[in-house]
């Protein structure tokens, strides 16, 4: 990816894509509203409407085989052009910022490239380069969905506020339809639980903790401050296989929390039960393994998370990541001018008060774009053709052998 968040737009070239490909503009546009919306959110996002132009790679809706370049206008360009022009003469002496905002990449960003205007940091370092992987998420995204993996997240927790029991419903949910049910009972079920996060103000599937939620932002914003949340993502369908525990940086799950540990304001990611088994015994910590004539070999409990020694196990994949409240606050934090050296107030740019329910549209594209990955390397990647072909001769021999 490339571009700054107040430069004419954002960019990305997206290579590997087998050819054969429908890639449908409008679904790409859906993940970006997504990401653009949610309670808590700033004005930049009543400035932007963000929206794809596929300039290469796609041809009739089908994907060629060759790189796939996408663009994203910044509408807010209109308003910065003479400060962020790319020429020689660019009025850069206007909204300089001097005062590095704690737990930015103000200050460690400007000492590594010699900047005194904070502003070379800032615009690259923003969250405004997720819409970038928003949109290459969506293209994974329509790829695992047709070879049937589908890729959920939802909001469980903002500040003290945590959706606990309706996440233990959803999982509880489908380790009972991977045993019993048929696609389309599941397909149905996942249809039901997209609909009740997508509706929700906050990406909560439920009602009366999201209300809390909201709540508690509009508490925060009152106060000129922020707030931070866990994201859950989830991938339904993916085989056992995917991943490798024969080399350490090709581990599925390390690979899943170094793309989720990229998005800003990440600061810890979990497998499973993650953080949760490291209080238990060894007896309560993992998943024990059952064989029936009706179901094969089967899980009664997925603490796991779908991932065992770098590889997938045929459970649903679960992921939780945990966002910091965003920094740049209205009432800000102390700091340092870093040319006078004097005691000053951190800067403040445009804000959000709760960013996790957008967090978590980037963290489904991050976690489509890493097990898109691990399916190409996985199976012939040419075409869909051959990718479809590979994957329902890889089901079928798992379904004997299980």
């Amino acid at each position: 990816t490339a571009g700054e968040s107040h430069g004419p737009a954002l960019t990305a070239i997206l290579e590997g894509v087998p050819a054969g490909l429908q890639i449908e503009s409008e679904k790409i546009n859906r993940d970006l509203l997504r990401r653009q919306g949610g309670y808590g959110r700033g004005g930049r996002m009543q400035i932007e409407r963000d929206r794809v132009t596929l300039l290469s790679g796609v041809r009739g809706g089908l994907t060629l085989g060759s790189p796939i370049s996408l663009l994203i206008q910044n509408r807010d360009w209109e308003n910065w052009s003479t400060v962020m022009g790319v020429e020689p003469g660019t009025k850069t002496t206007e909204r300089r910022v001097t005062r590095p905002r704690p737990g930015h990449a103000d200050l460690g960003g400007a000492l590594k490239y010699r900047h005194r205007d904070l502003r070379n940091v800032l615009e690259r370092a923003s969250a405004r380069e997720t819409a970038a992987r928003v949109a290459v998420g969506a293209i994974a995204r329509q790829l695992l969905e047709a070879i049937g993996v589908t890729v959920i997240g939802w909001v469980e927790q903002i500040g003290p506020a945590r959706a606990i029991k309706a996440s233990q419903e959803a999982f509880g949910q489908w380790l009972n339809l991977s045993l019993n049910s048929s696609e389309p009972v599941y397909t149905s079920f996942i249809d039901d639980w997209r609909q009740k996060i997508e509706t929700s103000p906050v990406y909560c599937p439920d009602p009366e903790d999201a209300r809390r939620m909201m709540e508690l932002i509009d508490v925060s914003r009152s106060e000129g401050d922020s707030l931070g949340g866990t994201f859950i993502i989830t991938a339904w369908g993916l085989p056992p296989g995917l991943g490798s525990y024969v080399h350490w940086d090709r581990r599925l799950d390390g690979r899943l929390a170094g793309a989720l540990m990229s998005i800003p304001g990440i600061k810890g990611v979990e497998i499973g039960a993650g953080f949760e088994v490291a209080q238990e015994r060894g007896s309560q910590a993992h998943d024990e393994i059952f064989y029936s004539s009706e179901a094969g070999l089967y899980r009664e409990t997925n603490r796991a998370g779908g991932l065992e020694g770098g590889v997938t196990n045929g459970e649903l994949l679960v992921v939780r990541a945990a966002m910091k409240p965003i920094p740049t606050l209205l009432q800000p934090l102390r700091s340092i001018d870093i040319e006078s050296k004097e005691p000053s107030l951190a800067a403040v740019e445009r804000s959000d008060v709760c960013a996790v329910p957008a967090a978590s549209v980037i963290g489904e594209a991050a976690v489509a774009f890493v097990l898109a990955q691990a399916v190409l390397e996985r199976f012939s990647a040419d075409t869909m053709e051959e990718l479809m072909k590979d994957w329902r001769d890889n089901w079928e021999y798992l379904r004997k052998v299980r």
